[in-house]
């Protein structure tokens, strides 16, 4: 099995057991670095909050459930991790989990005459995110958002 294959197999399986445990992917990287291969989950609480003691009990399930499910034939580093309050914001899911917090965007195309925005998240529809700026409240489709972070 080629590597694209297993890394589908992988976030399948991983989405699958992180999905019962209450979390959801928000990544998946498998790679080759060296001699070894890497294997890098991050995982998030759908409304945000995974801490370390989370990933280090994620870390030994996976590494079992894995090992039971012997899809990977090399010898391979597991890490699991949080994606951290400074990553990007791309997908819906993402932004649900900043709800009520400032998120700062930086746009492709202009909505009323701006190119960025700061404002507290309020709303996300699959087509655009609601954000609340000085009682003001601003529709910022999916579209038109180059860059989005919340502000820490």
């Amino acid at each position: 099995m080629d590597r694209q294959a297993i890394t589908e197999e992988l976030k399948i399986i991983i989405d699958d057991y992180l999905r019962q445990q209450g979390l959801e992917l928000v990544g998946l990287v498998y790679r080759q670095e060296g001699r070894d291969f890497a294997l890098r989950i991050l995982t998030d609480r759908p409304q945000g909050g995974i801490n370390l003691d989370d990933c280090a009990y994620l870390n030994k399930e996976i590494g079992i459930l894995l090992d039971e499910k012997n899809i990977l034939q090399d010898r391979y580093i597991l890490e699991i991790s949080s994606p951290g309050l400074d990553r990007r914001l791309k997908t819906k899911n993402d932004f649900l989990r900043c709800l009520n917090r400032r998120v700062r965007f930086l746009l492709n195309e202009k909505i009323e005459g701006k190119m960025e925005f700061d404002g507290d998240v309020t709303g996300v529809t699959d087509l655009s995110v609601y954000i609340n700026i000085e009682e003001r409240k601003i529709e910022i489709p999916f579209s038109k958002i180059t860059k989005a972070e919340q502000v820490v």
